[in-house]
């Protein structure tokens, strides 16, 4: 009977076991924890106000950038979208309107996808030569033993501290008739005349090469010096060539920071205005000087904006498929590290 009378009484500790007073299993440690019940209401309150505050610094420190722009990058492109629909009277007014006649004077002009399309394969050229440059050059940068790689960063941004339309203007005295190119191959007896290496497409080429050939080598740098050594290592190790470790495992590794530079080349080598107009000649069509003869010599601002839309929106699906198929956080990081 005693021990009969023990296992009962066990029995009904066990089962009460997690009981409030009211009979509810582990109640107050529940309610407590979900907010509710006895003193869970104001711990829920304090939670909810703590959040709310955080949100709210969230937005106060947000809001210079967001303002920022909405002002210089939103509002410019609204006035553009709506100064395209404008009308262009006999007299030279622009009056407002909602009409699609400079859209369809635009895209019916072969004039301007021709335009369109020479700006893209100089871009394309470009960003190539930029690549087969840069990426060299990454790679050294990245596996060269120095104590201070910041220094040979720093040189290489060093020609920036310089005026982009003067390190543009100092082509002419490289690659003209009498600049340092002809000079010394005339001089070595390679050649008997000048070549015409100024105002043509080369000249364009090379000046945006100049400008965004640092770009690129910090784009692939950034993804290069992320590698792991050990994963080259480890491929030596397992009876890889040197050429088959870079090919199997350096390049594949290394293509989100290549892929990168070249969408930032080819971008801003397409939107270019000032290399174009003092190094190219009269046969170069870019679609940036189509964009600046409509609107600073014709003064036909709603020409000149749908010609400004439609570059920003082949532009702005290339950028798309770009993020599609790898990422725009490649070219953040390579500017944050």
């Amino acid at each position: 009977m005693i021990g009969l009378q023990r296992r009962t009484d066990l029995r009904r500790r066990n089962k009460g076991v997690g009981k409030d007073a009211t009979g509810d299993e582990f109640g107050p440690l529940v309610r407590c924890r979900l907010g509710t019940g006895r003193g869970g209401t104001g711990v829920g309150r304090q939670g909810r106000s703590l959040a709310d505050r955080q949100a709210t610094r969230a937005i106060l420190l947000l809001s210079p950038a967001m303002v920022s722009l909405a002002l210089f990058l939103v509002a410019p492109i609204i006035f553009i979208v709506i100064y395209s629909f404008w009308l262009r009277t006999a007299e030279g007014m622009d009056v407002p309107a909602f009409q699609f006649d400079n859209w369809i004077a635009v895209l019916n002009d072969r004039y301007y996808w021709l335009g369109l399309y020479s700006t893209f394969e100089t871009s394309l050229i470009t960003t190539a030569v930029c690549a087969a440059i840069g990426y060299p050059t990454a790679y050294f940068l990245a596996r060269i033993r120095f104590g201070n790689k910041a220094l040979l960063l720093f040189l290489l941004f060093l020609p920036f501290w310089i005026s982009y339309i003067i390190r543009t203007m100092a082509w002419i005295s490289v690659l003209g008739k009498t600049g340092a190119v002809n000079t010394v191959l005339v001089w070595s007896g390679l050649i008997t005349e000048p070549l015409k290496l100024l105002y043509n497409d080369f000249s364009v080429v090379m000046g945006l090469v100049y400008f965004l050939v640092p770009y690129m080598i910090i784009n692939v740098y950034v993804s290069l010096d992320g590698i792991d050594r050990n994963l080259e290592a480890s491929a030596r190790t397992l009876g890889c060539s040197a050429w088959q470790s870079f090919r199997e495992v350096t390049l594949p590794l290394s293509l989100p920071g290549l892929g990168a530079g070249c969408m930032l080349c080819f971008v801003l080598a397409a939107g270019s205005y000032v290399t174009p107009r003092l190094l190219g000649g009269p046969d170069t069509l870019f679609f940036p000087d189509l964009i600046y003869e409509a609107i600073i010599s014709q003064l036909d601002w709603p020409t000149g904006a749908v010609l400004s839309v439609v570059l920003l929106i082949a532009l702005g699906v290339l950028v798309a498929v770009y993020n599609r198929f790898m990422s725009l956080s490649d070219i953040y990081q390579s500017f944050t590290r």
